[in-house]
């Protein structure tokens, strides 16, 4: 006779009693009370699945293995292993479009470097006096119109291809103009400080007169056309830096920084063996400088913030390497291809920033043509006004001519101001860049209150004035705080430049700046 299985009372259902001749043919052991006579017929299948999951239940006995709770646990255990394996394959999922969307960024701007590199070659090589990017860029813009017209989706898929790309250069543009700042200890140690001071007045009131003649010009001709403005495209915005992306910088400048001390010539040659910890340090600085309290940008600026960290960082290695702080700002930007600093590898994007303006306009092509009488009049009023006005002004107040020449294209964005200055001879393009950069700094600072001052109500006029007169970075400020005013100014800021360097291009033009400069 087999065992009377021993059954804890407490943990068993209210009717369970009314279930237990579906497990036993025989009386109930388990309760002094009987339970009442019921037809076995007449339980229903539903009360024998209950009596499966009713739970704990303490039972002793072979043949009662089917009143554990075995199954709820199989099941269980087969929805946790169906979701770790829908985990697995959606970690695997998002790495496999990382390790893609890294290969696409790749490709997308090893493509644009790779032109604009081809196209230096080739200008050099036929002995053209023309900027290589402003023609390459004018050929992927004429490409790109021509698809919208033939295979419209051909020229959207041709933006989409190349998105990544000209979102890394544009979270990364303000970088592209800091090495002139880091090394303009050397660009003025042999400056007078009398040549100084002409510089400094020339690049303030330079600023404030070409933003004012920008912004009436753009005033007066929305007054005589009376265009009504529409809704710009929606501009892509680069994402922010992440904690990730700022651990691992200070990494590579402690380590590279270290190394450097240990061995000078660890990578070869003394400036690629600083180029890691002179790299991070100024990436650093710029992460550190877009972080700031958006009170304390205004006087002390992201790129400011970003050349001082180099600076720092030089100055550190000079004095614990006994070599001084010229030394290393020589190691920073080299100007040598075959043995580059950090500063030639991030001007080595300049020429991509240039090729990156054909989608900007292309992007911004029906504003454009919407706008074009304010557009083109104001922009190519006040670009001949910078530059005879700077001519002018160095000529007035006795700076020498060289220097004078330097500054002129101050209104313009490195990338083409450094083209420019190419052109002329005797120019110190360290002195233009540092110029340039400067000039953008006060127009950043000070552009929202002036404009103000000025009461340029206008969002057109407002951006016009802005990136005519301060270029990438004035437009940064502005556009941060009014962004119906980017559209405009992202079209100012390319445009500005790219007529600057067209008509100082025309050798007529240029005799005309040289005559005013050296009468």
């Amino acid at each position: 006779m087999a065992a009377t299985p021993s059954v804890s009372w407490n943990y068993l259902p209210k009717n369970y009693y009314q279930r237990s001749k579906i497990f036993s043919a025989g009386p109930c052991p388990i309760s002094s009370k009987p339970p009442h006579k019921e037809n076995p017929r007449n339980t229903s299948l539903k009360a024998f699945r209950n009596a499966q999951i009713s739970s704990p239940i303490t039972a002793h006995g072979s043949q009662y293995k089917f009143l554990q709770p075995g199954t709820q646990r199989t099941r269980s255990n087969r929805i946790v292993s169906l979701k770790s394996a829908g985990s697995d394959s959606s970690i695997t999922s998002n790495l496999l479009q990382t390790a893609l969307g890294v290969v696409h960024l790749v490709v997308s701007l090893g493509i644009i470097l790779a032109t604009d590199k081809y196209l230096k070659q080739a200008f050099v090589a036929a002995a053209i006096k023309f900027p290589s990017a402003l023609f390459g860029m004018f050929c992927i813009f004429t490409v790109l119109v021509i698809l919208d017209v033939t295979i419209p989706a051909a020229a959207k898929g041709l933006e989409n291809f190349f998105e990544p790309a000209l979102l890394f250069i544009q979270r990364w543009l303000p970088l592209f103009y800091v090495p002139s700042l880091v090394v303009l200890p050397l660009a003025i140690q042999d400056i007078p400080a009398a040549s100084g001071v002409k510089i400094c007045f020339i690049l303030v009131g330079g600023w404030l007169a070409s933003l004012a003649v920008a912004g009436y010009t753009a005033i007066a001709v929305r007054k005589m056309v009376k265009t009504e403005m529409v809704p710009a495209e929606p501009m892509a915005k680069p994402s922010a830096f992440s904690t990730l992306e700022v651990a691992a910088w200070s990494v590579i400048s402690v380590a590279s920084f270290a190394a450097a001390l240990k061995y000078p010539e660890l990578l070869g040659t003394n400036a690629r063996t600083c180029l890691p910890f002179l790299l991070g340090s100024t990436v650093l600085g710029y992460m550190v400088g877009t972080g700031l309290p958006s009170g304390l940008k205004k006087v002390f600026h992201p790129i400011i913030c970003c050349a001082l960290a180099a600076d720092l960082a030089a100055f550190a290695f000079g004095y614990f390497s006994k070599s001084g702080l010229y030394p290393i700002l020589g190691y920073y930007l080299t100007k040598v291809s075959s043995n580059p600093g950090a500063g030639d590898i991030l001007m080595g994007f300049l020429g991509s920033v240039i090729l990156s303006f054909a989608f900007s306009m292309f992007k911004q092509r029906k504003l454009v043509k919407r706008h074009a009488a304010e557009i083109f009049t104001s922009i190519s009023i006040a670009t001949l006004f910078s530059l005879y006005s700077t001519a002018l002004l160095g000529r007035l107040v006795g700076l020498e001519p060289t220097l004078t020449i330097s500054i002129l294209p101050r209104c313009i964005t490195v990338a083409l101001a450094l083209s420019i200055v190419s052109l002329f001879e005797g120019a110190n393009s360290s002195l233009t860049a540092a110029a340039v950069v400067v000039t953008g700094l006060i127009g950043a600072n000070f552009v929202q209150a002036v404009l103000d001052k000025l009461k340029f109500d206008d969002p057109i006029a407002r951006g016009i004035a802005t990136a005519s007169s301060a270029h990438g970075l004035g437009t940064a400020a502005l556009s941060a705080k009014e962004p119906e005013a980017l559209p405009f100014c992202a079209i100012a800021y390319g445009l500005t430049g790219i007529f600057g360097s067209l008509v100082c291009s025309v050798p007529a033009v240029r005799q005309s700046l040289l005559a005013i400069v050296n009468c």
